[in-house]
């Protein structure tokens, strides 16, 4: 009987046969797979999963004023979320203030504009951050933003420890992928080491890094180079702190990974379960630890916003059920499914209560929830859980052959990696072998429009008249001394973090503070290769 195609393979490129059998596959329960909660945490990172409780309900949310996104942080928790997730606009994420001339045109677009604490405080309003977790998706100046977020918990008077959460801060996979860094590797990865350094003292429920493989797949690359170059990442991050002199096993258990959920849901739940083995691997061989807690690979999700249309946007919906479904079922401790409109526009307020109603039926409704790891020992998701180990550990040897990953970044490896596989998706997209529904067949004629999110064009206005106001009524005196200590940190070899959460105390912004650094450590510039 004819086929649909002459064959049959998953993003990375690993050949399907019609079944997976005994013949074909490999199920090594004592060894591969094993029990949940134990080394190498095939199946999950506690013993009973979502027995104990759901994985974290996060929503992405952020945009105009930090008042404006105040209230749908309040609208979201009231419908059910059980943590924050903050998205920041670019200029905030690449630090310049709402008033620079760069920042022009961007202020609150693709997310909250934060200047200072004047704003931070806004946004975190009546939010308790004693009882509610929030992850910020910022890395170049993720220690300014948490430092405003800990100068927030001393006014609510939490103490640090009780404060919980997670920055992204994860500069590497911008150098490869995304493009908001601002300093060099090597000062950029002092921060980094400062705030595992900082907050295993001070804040230790504080995730300090979400060592991010979503926006390496958002740039096209495949499953198996997602697990591969975020691990990589990883491995430099862990090679760096132990280099300043910290302990595996006292930062360790404090890293945590973001990954995307794709659409090939098998290659999806059989890729979180290979990234988890594997990582438990390199911690204990590569790096002796000891704590089972370094060893588990704890990450957040979320579901593939590059795989969103702008045609027949209501069918996104679906797409994200199946992306989130294998979120869940290959053990994620957090998630956040994006709207339908998300291809349009920042999402309604409609739009993101379908999305958390999504994860809310899959954790109430579907049952997939009851059961730890439920399609272990199945032949297909134990042979592509396999494979896509192998071809990350080729990966990442290939990245140990060029003196590791910065090396490797410097050299443009990940970004071509990258860009081949983007290309290649594109090409089979073209040529209708690979079927996006609505895009290249199944197309309608579309008159009406979903009703979509506008950013008032007066709020960059306003947002620049408060910082100036702002900066008029500050102690200008103390603002400058602490704008010259950090200087002097910058030029030493000081935790970084203690400054700035002083500069950030007397109102000293985000742009000021990155400016200040930009004197000291410069800015990146990506060489141009031919």
């Amino acid at each position: 009987m004819a086929e649909r195609r002459d064959k049959f393979e998953t993003s990375s490129g690993i050949e399907l046969p019609n079944d997976f059998n005994p013949n074909n596959s490999k199920i090594d329960y004592e060894n591969g797979i094993g029990e949940a909660g134990k080394f190498p945490f095939t199946r999950g990172v506690r013993p009973n999963m979502y027995r104990g409780r759901f994985w974290t309900m996060r929503q992405y949310a952020g945009f105009a004023t930090a008042e404006d996104s105040n209230r749908r942080y309040k609208y979201l928790l009231s419908q059910g979320t059980t943590g924050l997730s903050v998205a920041f606009d670019l200029p905030t994420q690449i630090g310049l203030d709402s008033d620079d001339a760069l920042a022009m045109g961007e202020v609150g677009k693709v997310g909250v504009a934060i200047d200072s604490l004047d704003d931070m405080l806004t946004l975190l309003d009546g939010i308790p951050l004693d009882t509610v977790s929030t992850s910020m998706t910022i890395n170049a100046t993720a220690s300014t933003l948490l430092c405003l977020y800990l100068a927030v918990a001393k006014k609510q008077n939490v103490s640090f420890d009780k404060v919980n959460g997670t920055i992204q801060n994860d500069i590497l996979k911008e150098y490869i992928a995304r493009g908001t860094y601002i300093y060099p590797p090597k000062p950029s990865l002092r921060l980094i080491t400062d705030i595992f350094s900082y907050c295993a003292d001070e804040v230790p429920n504080w995730n300090t890094i979400s060592i991010s493989g979503y926006h390496i797949r958002e740039a096209g690359s495949t499953a198996a180079q997602e697990i591969a170059f975020t691990l990589a990442d990883g491995i430099a991050y862990v090679e760096a702190a132990i280099s300043v002199g910290l302990a595996v096993d006292d930062f360790a258990p404090r890293l945590s990974f973001f990954f995307n959920s794709h659409l090939n849901l098998l290659e999806e739940v059989a890729k979180f379960r290979a990234a988890r083995r594997l990582w438990a691997k390199i911690m204990r061989d590569r790096f002796g630890a000891k704590n089972p807690k370094s060893m588990m690979l704890r990450f957040h999700t979320q579901t593939a916003g590059s795989t969103l249309t702008a045609q027949q946007p209501e069918v996104n919906i679906v797409r994200t059920t199946i992306q989130a479904l294998a979120a869940v079922m290959g053990g994620t401790q957090s998630l956040h499914t994006n709207s339908m409109d998300e291809a349009l526009s920042l999402p309604t307020e409609t739009a993101a209560r379908i999305a958390l109603r999504t994860q809310q039926v899959i954790a109430h409704e579907s049952g997939v929830a009851d059961i730890v790891d439920a399609l272990a020992g199945s032949y297909a998701i134990e042979e592509l859980t396999n494979q896509l180990e192998q071809k990350a550990v080729d990966y990442i040897e290939k990245i140990d052959g060029q003196g590791g990953m910065l090396k490797a970044i410097e050299n443009g490896y990940p970004q071509r990696e990258i860009q081949e596989a983007a290309y290649e998706y594109q090409k089979a997209v073209e040529h209708q072998d690979a079927i996006v529904v609505g895009v290249n067949k199944f197309q309608i004629e579309e008159d009406e429009t979903i009703p979509i999110l506008k950013v008032d064009e007066t709020i960059e206005r306003n947002q620049v008249e408060r910082l100036r106001a702002m900066r008029a009524r500050r102690d200008q005196k103390k603002a400058d001394e602490c704008l010259a200590k950090l200087e002097e940190a910058a030029k030493g070899t000081e935790n970084m973090l203690p400054r700035i959460l002083d500069a950030v105390e007397n109102h000293v912004t985000v742009g000021e503070i990155s400016n200040k650094l930009r004197t000291v450590w410069g800015e990146y510039r990506e060489a141009v290769t031919v």
